[in-house]
């Protein structure tokens, strides 16, 4: 293809897209040699106050604009890179820079989660790409390999540690053995969490996530709304002690499943057995475990937040997609989704659980439980009493069940609550083994 240069266009200069603009500044000669022709960072969309950053300062005064127009304009811009994260306006300006004519790379994972199949489609009729590395997993390499090196297999299970904040709060409750607001101020000090976590504890971020994947792996479009999401707020650290001493560790799990063609696909926190390789991904890092029938097993594993790693993802999509427009093969078929697949109802799960409750001292009291469980179809597999307090007559019990049905669990602790000689079912966790 007779193209003298790549023209990029960069929207927004945060911490990612500072990085990002720094890299295409700084190593633009290495990239260009990389490409076969010259990759020349043309014009910056920003905000008013992003002009007053001392990175900002450091730039070509005619690199920035805070005009929507005059970017879209600009002259030679082959590819649109978009790091301002959120729904919008992100939405609409990658709309509009595919409508142009435009490749797009981006890092939002919760606008390829919600619309990527509907951009996939709008890239391949304007016959450019849309490409999202940075999306998942920061750094790690993911959305490549299910594309290309993973498509020959039948994947039959992703289970996903892809929530760096939150596996770093949970390391610190294990280890330290300190309540949920202790360990998330650690964090916020440290700069692992943000001032408002809500999308890492709630398991948001994860969920967003959890859904491009299923959806590549399963060739099916699953939304987040599909996904059952529940966070790590109410883990207190009697949670991770007495799993520990039971032989578990507690992770905030990511989890997609296909079977006899229906799809499970949830995030919550899970005990893992603690020889389980998962269980030892700890602090900030990330880890994929993906099971392929030909493939068997096969793990990734890195940091997968930060401006370093992510930005390393965008520049390997800005060298992929510049190298496809030199040679002329910028769009490549999409796959076609599999329409109807059956997304399990969480009430459907079958799985073990970790039940952990208040109870009144005195005789009959487990016999009480064991009834309401096994009413529920609920078989134990063991029953330990942990911590008694004599003044107030309780005692903590926790229990271990066999693989039971969800909807079972759920009605069975409704009905444990209502008894007097439970004073509270304090949380009940997932087993995975």
């Amino acid at each position: 293809m007779d193209k003298k240069n790549i023209g990029i266009g960069l929207i927004g200069l945060g911490v990612i897209g500072g990085k990002v603009a720094g890299v295409l500044l700084e190593r633009g000669e290495s990239l260009s040699e990389e490409v076969g022709q010259p990759i020349i960072l043309r014009k910056i969309k920003v905000l008013e106050q992003d002009l007053s950053r001392p990175q900002a300062q450091e730039m070509e005064p005619h690199l920035f604009t805070t005009d929507e127009d005059e970017f879209f304009n600009t002259p030679g811009m082959d590819i649109v890179i978009e790091l301002i994260g959120g729904e919008e306006p992100a939405l609409t300006y990658q709309k509009k820079a595919l409508l142009a004519g435009k490749h797009v790379i981006t890092a939002n994972k919760e606008i390829i989660a919600k619309h990527g199949a509907e951009l996939a489609a709008m890239a391949q009729k304007q016959n450019v790409s849309l490409s999202y590395e940075a999306a998942v997993g920061g750094g790690i390499p993911l959305i490549m390999p299910f594309k290309r090196d993973l498509v020959a297999n039948e994947i039959k299970g992703i289970y996903a540690i892809i929530n760096g904040t939150t596996n770093y709060l949970l390391t610190s409750m294990s280890r330290e053995d300190v309540d949920f607001a202790s360990a998330l101020k650690q964090a916020q000090k440290l700069g692992y969490a943000e001032a408002d976590p809500k999308n890492d504890i709630e398991g948001i971020d994860s969920k967003y996530k959890l859904a491009i994947l299923a959806s590549l792996a399963f060739r099916s479009r699953i939304h987040p709304d599909d996904i059952y999401c529940e966070g790590v707020s109410r883990l207190s650290s009697r949670d991770f002690r007495y799993a520990k001493e039971m032989g578990y560790v507690i992770k905030l799990l990511a989890l997609a499943k296909q079977s006899d063609g229906s799809i499970e696909v949830r995030v919550h926190p899970v005990c893992l057995p603690e020889d389980d390789f998962l269980a030892k991904v700890d602090g900030v890092y990330n880890a994929i475990l993906v099971e392929g029938d030909l493939i068997g097993k096969v793990t990734f594993l890195g940091e997968g937040a930060g401006p370093l790693p992510t930005s390393s993802a965008v520049i390997a999509d800005v060298v992929q997609v510049a190298r496809d427009i030199v040679l002329g093969t910028v769009c490549r078929p999409v796959s076609r989704l599999q329409l109807d697949k059956k997304i399990k109802k969480m009430s459907e799960i079958v799985t073990r659980y970790f039940i952990r409750m208040n109870i009144a001292d005195s005789a009959g009291v487990l016999a009480q439980i064991a009834k309401v469980l096994g009413d529920n179809n609920i078989s134990i597999a063991s029953a330990i009493q942990k911590e008694a307090d004599e003044e107030t007559k309780t005692a903590e019990i926790v229990i271990m069940t066999h693989p039971s049905p969800e909807k079972g669990i759920i009605q069975a602790v409704d009905e444990l609550n209502r008894l007097d000689a439970v004073k509270e079912v304090n949380n009940f966790i997932r087993v995975e083994v």
